[in-house]
């Protein structure tokens, strides 16, 4: 039979009722199933071996979702890989199936023969020795082609650079996919005005030191360099209150102070903050990150860890209290220097949840621990400090990324892969769109975890100074105001990506991600490609950074 390919690609419900008229006519069905990523040679003559073992060949192809072959994969979205298989004359029908293997459609559909390539035929993997039985329960046949010829998907993808043409294409299939476009995203940043965020973290003084390195030590073969000024910044749960201000949100910090005038009067007169700052320190930690040439050469942190005790954790509640009324979001900020305590995470934020705020975690820096942002709406966090968290270098991500999902009784985590894109996970695929539960996020048993996929949106990367914090406060914001786990990951790439484009802590303002938005092809449709005159005003009103240095010395 000859189809249309848009009319090959078919939904299950319709693919059983084509398939059960074919066999009250005596016809048989062949099933294959793969993720198809790829298409190459060794796939056109498998799927033609396949057609010619029975009278239909149906390929089920393995959903975005549910393929766990590493963070940037699949290489090809769905939509395309099916439509590369339907524009095959040999295939019959293409169905996406949301299962990681081909059990569940095989119980359904009941292929007479089930083709597989040569390498399964010594294969003990369980997936497969499942589908097997499965197929030889009922009475079908298992048949394995010769594979004359072998090419490797992940082998050939693997080969390859960035397709920035391909990157594109996932971009526009994630967009429609996910009704992000110009208005919708526009309409996502003006909700995010006036609401209410809270954000308890520790308070770090953060220096950058200019440097002139163009001198060689006399005495010995090391690096000398000629100071040449220094610029500081206010850090920690600070820098991330100001990145939610500047996202048009109004923030209160609680965090630990220095028990010095100089340090307890500073933040707020400067930066006109609701900041509650326990005096309960001698000195703020810093962080003292010496450049030359636009460059870092290396950093020099001070101050240890002073965990609030009792006393302190009580006036800490007391505080977060007093404003969980009329709040928005609750944000965890662990740098590992003690403000967020076990004790502190596991009293407030089931408070904050069952009165309907929205909990986010991140613990930036090595000294923070994310294990311990329990019951989390979401975590945000590095690829590298996720596995670092759960000592496991070799897992999948989406694996791994369960894991710490499971491991926190958290719902959704958003992944930096920082120059290949961020990656947000939904740990309750099944309640998509639906109120939050305060039950616990997960079974007992592992369950694969729907993925939204964003590549790198940044041209250039200049520093990832401020890019976390950007990312933690414009997800947070997006998904606390009715916003879909895809629309939040897009808005957070896009502010992630103007971050890291800026040397030194600045941040991203609500009207910087309005005038990017004009920028972005994916947004509109193919056909619009020139801008109006609102779009040229809004690149025109590209606000500057707004820098949060606190001094220069």
């Amino acid at each position: 039979m000859t189809e249309p390919v848009d009319h090959k690609i078919v939904a299950l419900p319709t693919l059983l009722e084509r398939v059960r008229a074919l066999r009250a006519a005596g016809r048989s069905v062949v099933l294959c199933h793969g993720c198809f990523d790829l298409v190459h040679p060794g796939h056109i003559r498998y799927l033609r071996f396949a057609r010619e073992l029975g009278d239909v060949l149906v390929v089920s192809l393995t959903s975005d979702d549910a393929i766990d072959k590493g963070p940037d994969r699949p290489y090809i979205p769905q939509e395309l890989r099916a439509e590369n298989l339907a524009a095959l004359a040999f295939v019959d029908w293409v169905v996406v199936d949301p299962h990681p293997t081909a059990g569940e459609l095989i119980e359904t559909l009941r292929p007479d023969v089930y083709v597989k390539g040569r390498e399964y035929a010594l294969m003990h993997d369980p997936r497969f020795v499942r589908e097997r039985e499965l197929v030889e329960r009922y009475g079908g046949r298992v048949i394995f082609h010769s594979g004359d010829v072998v090419f490797s998907s992940t082998r050939l993808i693997q080969g390859r650079e960035r397709d920035e043409d391909l990157d594109e294409c996932r971009l526009r299939t994630l967009c429609s996919r996910g009704d992000i476009n110009v208005t919708t995203v526009r309409a996502a940043l003006e909700r995010l005005a006036g609401r209410r965020v809270i954000v308890i973290g520790d308070l770090l003084r953060e220096h950058y030191v200019s440097c002139d390195a163009s001198e060689a030590a006399a005495d010995a073969p090391v690096l000398s360099l000629q100071q040449l000024g220094v610029t500081s910044y206010w850090g920690g749960a600070l820098a991330l209150a100001l990145q939610v201000r500047a996202l048009g949100a109004v923030p209160v910090v609680v965090t630990a102070g220095a028990d010095t005038p100089s340090e307890r009067v500073l933040v707020p007169a400067e930066f006109g903050l609701k900041l509650h700052a326990l005096p309960m320190r001698r000195d703020l930690p810093e962080r003292r990150t010496f450049v030359a040439d636009d460059a870092k050469l290396f950093r020099v942190s001070a101050g240890a860890c002073q965990p609030l005790d009792s006393t302190w954790e009580r006036h800490a509640e007391a505080l977060v209290r007093e404003h969980l009324a009329d709040a928005d979001l609750l944000i965890w900020c662990d740098h590992g220097y003690g403000v967020v305590t076990p004790g502190l995470v596991g009293r407030l934020t089931p408070l904050a949840r069952a009165r309907g705020v929205l909990v986010v975690g991140c613990a930036p820096g090595p000294r923070g621990d994310i294990g311990v942002l329990e019951d989390a709406d979401l975590l945000v966090v590095t690829e590298r400090r996720l596995r670092e968290a759960l000592h496991d270098m070799s897992t999948g991500l989406p694996s791994a990324t369960w894991n710490l999902l499971h491991r926190t009784r958290s719902r959704r985590a958003l992944v930096s892969l920082h120059k290949r894109g961020l990656i947000g996970f939904d740990g309750q695929p099944e309640q998509a769109g639906a109120a939050r539960s305060s039950a616990p996020a997960h079974a007992a048993t592992p369950q694969r975890l729907r993925s939204e996929f964003v590549p790198s949106l940044a041209t250039h990367y200049v520093d990832l100074l401020g890019a976390e914090e950007a990312t933690v406060a414009s997800a947070g914001l997006t998904l606390a105001t009715g916003g879909s786990l895809a629309m939040a990951t897009y808005v957070a790439a896009g502010a992630e990506a103007l971050a890291a484009a800026r040397l030194g802590r600045t941040c991203v303002s609500v009207g910087d991600l309005r005038a990017w938005t004009a920028t972005r092809a994916e947004l509109r449709p193919q056909s619009q490609f020139l801008p109006d005159a609102a779009t040229i005003a809004d690149i025109a009103a590209l606000a500057p950074p707004l820098a949060v240095a606190a001094a220069t010395e």
